[in-house]
């Protein structure tokens, strides 16, 4: 009988690739019942990331259109960015909010944290809600100006059915956000 909270033992583990922004890690699994097995996964940096739904009023969303390179795409969502060393989830939220968007905000409200496909990827992402926003700007990463798409949350219907509006992750945030707005 196999015990289904004994996690099993790594055996073995070695990375077997590496590019710039990932590295794969192959590790080697006995699991309780005896059976032995191979897996693959990516390595993060532990860090983790954040996704902030900024609200410029108590109806408006503010959405981020930009080119995703995994489907060669533009995709529309909510800001995000992964967690700079050193940086708190809170200040990279509000971090990436003024490089993404041009704003700062003043009330930051931890949603929740979503793992991303843990059967492959150790990432996970915490989730803001952000109000009282105010004008601020930082120089970011993204390589043109992002497109800046104002939605009323009272219209997420309409959103859900963009064609560009694909991504899981602002999905499960837009649908956490109304939920918690509406209480």
């Amino acid at each position: 009988m196999t015990d289904k909270n004994l996690l099993p033992i790594i055996t073995n583990r070695r990375q077997v690739a590496k590019s710039a922004l990932f590295a794969i890690e192959q590790i080697d699994l006995t699991f309780s019942n005896g059976e032995q097995r191979q897996y693959e996964r990516m390595m993060g940096t532990g860090r983790g990331a954040v996704m902030v739904i900024p609200m410029i009023d108590d109806e408006t969303m503010l959405l981020v259109r930009e080119y995703c390179a995994g489907t060669h795409s533009y995709i529309l969502g909510f800001p995000k960015g992964l967690i700079d060393e050193g940086e708190l989830a809170e200040q990279a939220a509000n971090r990436e909010l003024q490089e993404e968007i041009g704003y700062g905000s003043e009330q930051l409200e931890k949603v929740t944290e979503l793992m991303m496909a843990p059967a492959f990827f150790n990432a996970k992402m915490t989730i803001y809600l952000a109000r009282e926003l105010y004008p601020a700007k930082l120089e970011g990463d993204e390589p043109e100006p992002l497109e800046l798409v104002y939605w009323s949350i009272k219209d997420y219907k309409a959103l859900l059915q963009q064609a560009d509006f694909t991504e899981a992750r602002s999905i499960a945030a837009l649908m956490l956000v109304r939920d918690l707005l509406e209480k």
